[in-house]
């Protein structure tokens, strides 16, 4: 079954509900009948609903063949065992005695919705990605085979086609940079497998962030009920417009559930039908959350933009002006208050297009241009060297950055010092700083080796945070390491 598990229309619904209670609560005789046919509004708009929107609902179902485990071969039954023991103890005998994987053929369930006659039909990425075959089960029970059209797991939506004799039903699309917090939610999908469920909640919170499910999120929270096979579903308003893609539940939690907005949706899916694939547009930078330790350290408030840990050789950023310590404020005109939201804003700018960016540099406001380009493959991880000396009251030691470990860490840099060694339960530790992570500056001043390093040091006053620069992987951050006591 396939929901993930992470851890509304507008209209007369909001006046029907209000009348309602007041029959209910001050007991108001007059206006009952008021009441009851308030009450039969809201549910035909709801049957209503049901009836426009679920033709355009699909079951998918994929199968995924078994593949042959990486690294080590499965222990293996005696030939003995194999046929007479199987036939009489059940299919999972010989992996409960003897840890043999049987080669079973993996199925799983879930939903989509049509949004195009031709058969083009939206769900989730985690519902195909693995899959070898993909059937689509209609409304009116006919099946057909589904090829995949493009997938972006980045969001975890994909674009799936069938081949039908006639034009399908088609659900519309609604605007979900509308909807209110509190406003009807309607869920269609098949959950368990179950066809063409139906469940009725509200709009519990919009902008959901910090979820750990996609690279890219801004999800719309609802009570109305998802599960496992809902994924791939619309989540619809009472004007029976889409506004969402069902995608996640809390296992843990009753009434929490998850659904991509239908305007992000909306665009990736123009992106796969045009391309097959979801071009990005890329800055080049690395940046981090202004936090409470690190802000004051630039002399501005936590969320008051976003801290460049440094600029890429080459990339866009560089380009326009862009330097390691900017805090960028704005992105087109946009407010930026957190890493999350500078990563939507860049993604869905188009590649070759001038993005205006206002920055805080050194305290002053600054604004540059930068020219977007398309985001490149993600940069592979460097190895770690062996330890030496020096700074533990921080709870790290360091040593200069000789061409030896130039070499071994792929680093084009000649200025820094390499972090040999830290202590698990120090300050460096607590900051996420990691043997291996060269160390560029230190208080805002350059580092080009130990002794600068150690210089800096000496010049602090007693209980001083240390405020450092970290590369690793191609990219840097700021840290703040308080002393140890």
């Amino acid at each position: 079954m396939c929901t993930r598990t992470t851890l509304r229309g507008r209209g007369r619904a909001p006046a029907a509900v209000l009348t309602i209670l007041s029959v209910l609560v001050l007991g108001q005789p007059a206006l009952a009948q008021d009441g009851r046919s308030a009450l039969q509004t809201l549910q035909d708009a709801f049957v209503q609903v049901a009836q426009a929107v679920k033709p355009a609902v699909v079951n998918i179902a994929t199968t995924q063949r078994p593949r042959p485990q990486e690294g080590r071969r499965a222990p293996q039954a005696p030939p003995f065992f194999r046929g007479p023991f199987r036939d009489f103890f059940g299919e999972d005998f010989l992996e409960r005695f003897f840890g043999e994987q049987p080669q079973r053929e993996r199925r799983s369930l879930g939903s989509g919705v049509i949004v195009d006659k031709r058969g083009y039909i939206l769900t989730n990425n985690h519902v195909i990605e693995q899959a070898d075959q993909i059937e689509v089960r209609l409304s009116d029970k006919r099946k057909f085979a589904a090829t995949v059209i493009g997938k972006d797991p980045k969001t975890d939506l994909a674009v799936i086609k069938i081949d039908a004799p006639e034009d399908l039903p088609v659900a519309k699309l609604g605007d979900s940079n509308t909807i209110r917090i509190g406003e009807w939610a309607i869920a269609i999908g098949n959950p368990f497998g179950l066809d063409q469920t139906v469940t009725v909640g509200v709009i519990s919170a919009v902008g959901r962030s910090e979820v750990g499910i996609t690279t890219y999120e801004d999800f719309i929270q609802t009570d109305a009920s998802i599960n496992p096979g809902n994924s791939g579903g619309p989540l619809v308003n009472l004007n029976g417009e889409v506004i969402g893609i069902n995608t996640a539940i809390v296992a843990t939690g009753q009434g929490i559930g998850f659904a991509i907005p239908i305007s992000m949706a909306r665009e990736i899916k123009d992106r796969l039908l045009a391309q097959g694939k979801v071009v990005r547009a890329w800055l080049g930078v690395g940046i981090q959350e202004l936090t409470e330790e690190l802000a004051p350290q630039f002399g501005v408030k936590p969320e008051a933009g976003v801290l460049v840990g440094n600029v890429m050789p080459g990339s866009p950023a560089e380009r326009g002006g862009l330097k390691t310590g900017d805090i960028i404020q704005e992105f087109n005109e946009a407010k930026i208050a957190n890493v999350r939201q500078l990563q939507r804003e860049v993604a869905q700018s188009s590649v070759g297009s001038r993005a205006r960016v206002k920055v805080l540099r050194e305290k002053q406001p600054v604004e540059v241009t930068i020219v977007l380009g398309e985001q490149p493959a993600e940069a592979a991880a460097a190895p770690a060297p062996s330890p030496v000396e020096s700074a533990e009251r921080f709870g790290l030691t360091v040593q200069d950055l000789t061409p030896e470990l130039r070499e071994q860490l792929r680093l084009n840099s000649t200025d820094g010092v390499i972090v040999s060694s830290v202590d698990e339960a120090g300050p460096a530790a607590r900051a996420g700083i990691r043997p291996g992570d060269l160390i560029t500056e230190a208080n805002r001043e350059p580092v080009k080796n130990a002794r600068d390093f150690t210089r800096i040091l000496g010049q602090m006053r007693r209980g001083q945070n240390l405020l450092v620069l970290v590369r690793r992987d191609g990219s840097s951050r700021f840290a703040v390491l308080p002393p140890n006591n």
